[in-house]
């Protein structure tokens, strides 16, 4: 296993690298220190043909003309956060406006917006990365000093790991997430309507007409949302039920996960052969099937379109801070954030 690392392209005056983590099986997970983007993602499908199953850019300035928020780490907190305000301690804080009228992924200079600082990591079982930023204390409308780590590993196991960690000097809000599109065809053959996907979740949160959650749990059963057995993203892309419609003919929902580090989300892409476990310690996942994706760009050679990519977003509920009934973001002084999502790559059989 080994790390290797060149320049990527230059931001605010600074040098932006990216770093290639590979296994002995001949994976690769290429990552910016900008943003912590996952820039690339090599697996074979079940020819042993390597190809990149995730969405991203040879050029940093792509990334900021066109990104959607490709493979960043976002923070300090994810998805909307209603009316760009929230109650903390008694105290009202109001974050920058980038979303409608609401706050959106940290606001207009996120996590996915910074560089951060770097130290690699090799070790006998494996690679990674640990990238670590200070956010001060009102950065983007924030209350408190927060020290935060994503540590990214991978194993000979095909296993790709994120973890989080955050500490901050007074209480404060944190939620993170990876904002990855995956697309399992392999160099964006196809888009992702006919991958099938499994969770284990038996809710959802429903949203407004604004994407933000109402506040209650939804079932899944007889509907659309029911991945409890395998469905194909396509069966949201053309339900007629109200919350896909909303959503833009798909998925920008929150399911409510029933179990954690069971196997409990599966994409699968038959053609290619691939498939990918994800397994969490968070409550929920976001599901976005790429509703709202532009066509007035192209990636890697591919024009851009809707469901070309879909993301799976581990994290707590998003406007938690606004829905006393979800669980808590806050982030106490003195506590520790913690919280780490696995990727396991494999060949149907």
């Amino acid at each position: 296993m080994k790390v290797t690392q060149e320049k990527f392209g230059e931001y605010q005056g600074k040098d932006v690298t990216a770093y290639t983590l590979t296994n002995n099986n001949g994976y690769e997970v290429t990552c910016l220190d900008y943003g912590c983007i996952i820039s690339k993602l090599l697996v074979p499908d079940q020819n042993g043909t390597f190809e990149n199953v995730v969405l991203g850019f040879d050029r940093l300035e792509d990334y900021h003309n066109y990104s959607s928020y490709f493979g960043a780490t976002i923070g300090r907190v994810a998805g909307r956060i209603d009316k760009a305000a929230f109650q903390l301690d008694g105290e009202t804080y109001k974050l920058p406006v980038n979303d409608g009228q609401n706050h959106l992924h940290g606001g207009h200079k996120g996590f996915d917006k910074v560089i951060w600082d770097t130290r690699v990591i090799d070790q006998k079982d494996k690679v990674g990365l640990e990238f670590s930023y200070f956010s001060p204390d009102g950065e983007e409308g924030y209350p408190g000093n927060l020290r935060v780590k994503v540590i990214y590993t991978l194993n000979d196991l095909n296993e790709f790991s994120i973890a989080y960690e955050g500490e901050a000097d007074q209480t404060t809000l944190l939620n993170l997430t990876n904002h990855t599109y995956f697309n399992l065809s392999g160099h964006l053959k196809r888009d992702v309507l006919n991958h099938y996907l499994t969770m284990d979740a038996s809710a959802y949160l429903p949203l407004t007409k604004q994407l933000i959650p109402m506040g209650e749990l939804a079932s899944v059963e007889n509907t659309d949302f029911d991945f409890r057995k395998r469905r194909q993203i396509i069966s949201g892309a053309q339900s007629n039920h109200e919350q896909n419609i909303l959503a833009g003919n798909g998925y920008d929902h929150p399911f409510v996960l029933n179990t954690n580090h069971q196997q409990e989300i599966v994409l699968e892409d038959r053609e290619s052969g691939r498939n990918l476990v994800v397994e969490t310690d968070e409550p929920c996942v976001v599901l976005y099937t790429g509703n709202q994706l532009g066509d007035d760009f192209s990636i890697r050679g591919v024009q851009s379109k809707k469901y070309l990519g879909l993301c799976l977003e581990t994290q707590k509920h998003p406007d938690a801070i606004n829905h006393p009934s979800f669980p808590s973001i806050m982030l106490k002084q003195g506590d520790v954030y913690q919280s780490t999502t696995t990727y396991s790559f494999n060949i149907n059989i």
